[in-house]
């Protein structure tokens, strides 16, 4: 079967006609395969959903209970035919409950990996490769100028700068859901067993990462209005980064603004941003990841979603691989 035919680009979102269902769509719509929770690829309003529990979990925590009309849970690993169409999730390492989703027919297995990323990481479970004849990859850091450092280092540098700065409060902008959890996560397996505040946003996640056996330690909720203000010198503050901007921040103690992201490699960003200690700590998978997964998979085609997709599929014809951008519109950068 041609694969443009078992999938294809739709406004929607990618589109499945043999099986009647989209991944990841950017509208409602009657039946919608989700790679993970974050808001650019899990949206409310769809009639019927499949996904992980974890996924369908997360979108009920931060949508509410009528996020959908009806959902399936399916297990890593498993396959469900839908109108004669084989799918199935496998773990893309991106955040709890992420999922590359294998589509199967006539001998054309096309894999969407949705997010993923290849470096180790205790708060979901790690990417696995899942042969295939097409290989959809997302491109956020597709130049090769990505190359992102180890995460345990990033974190020495936080360690050096509260030696420094011991009196200041350390304000660590993190997305709500995956990335404040991993940074908490980072803090305790490198020997930090101090409280950590957090924003109330990332309250009902933590939680649900707690309830899944993911060890966070103490945390405390970042208020000072029943606390005195001292209480956080020298203390780490992980939060949204949207709040840092507001007077919520500037109640703290010498704010000392960070932000963990694949994008503070870019100094321009980091200054604009206002940040004084950038934390490069990504959620996706850099250059080297991104070729060494597709060298790895040899598929027959690459399809790029989303991101910088021209180097990649340059890079991939270069190898004698057919590459080709799909320009999709609706997906962001903002979860990293």
């Amino acid at each position: 079967m041609r694969p443009d035919a078992l999938l294809y680009p739709a406004p929607e979102g990618l589109y499945c006609p043999e099986g009647g269902f989209y991944v990841d769509p950017v509208r409602p719509v009657e039946r919608a395969l989700i790679t993970h929770g974050h808001s650019d690829h899990a949206r409310p309003g769809h009639a019927n959903v499949l996904a992980t529990r974890q996924t369908l979990d997360i979108m009920q925590i931060r949508y509410g209970d009528g996020f959908c009309a009806s959902e399936q849970a399916t297990a890593f690993g498993e396959e469900i035919l839908i109108n004669g169409v084989k799918v199935s999730f496998h773990p893309a390492g991106h955040v709890l409950g992420s999922a590359q989703i294998a589509i199967e027919k006539n001998g054309t297995r096309i894999v969407v990996s949705g997010d993923y990323k290849r470096r180790a990481d205790p708060t979901c479970a790690a990417y696995v490769p899942v042969p295939c004849d097409v290989f959809i990859t997302e491109a956020t850091f597709g130049l090769p100028v990505f190359h992102h450092p180890d995460p345990v280092d990033e974190m020495g540098k936080l360690y050096a700068s509260l030696r420094q700065f011991p009196e200041r409060t350390h304000l660590i902008g993190a997305y709500a859901l995956g990335k404040a959890q991993r940074v908490i996560r980072l803090l305790r397996d490198t020997g930090y067993d101090r409280p950590i505040y957090i924003h109330g946003a990332m309250e009902r996640l933590c939680d649900y990462y707690m309830e899944q056996g993911i060890e966070l330690g103490e945390l405390r909720p970042a208020t000072i209005e029943s606390r005195d203000k001292s209480a956080f010198k020298g203390a780490i503050v992980v939060g949204p980064s949207s709040a840092f901007a507001d007077r919520w921040a500037r109640r703290f103690n010498e704010p000392l603004p960070a932000f963990a992201s694949g994008w503070m490699m870019v100094r321009q960003r980091a200054k604009q941003q206002g940040v004084e200690l950038p934390l490069v700590i990504s959620d996706h998978c850099d250059w080297p990841e991104l070729t060494e997964t597709i060298s790895d998979l040899r598929p027959e085609e690459v399809w790029v979603t989303h991101g910088r997709e021209e180097a990649l599929v340059r890079w991939c014809q270069l190898q004698g691989i057919k590459a080709r951008p799909l320009h999709l519109v609706g997906y962001e950068d903002e979860a990293d």
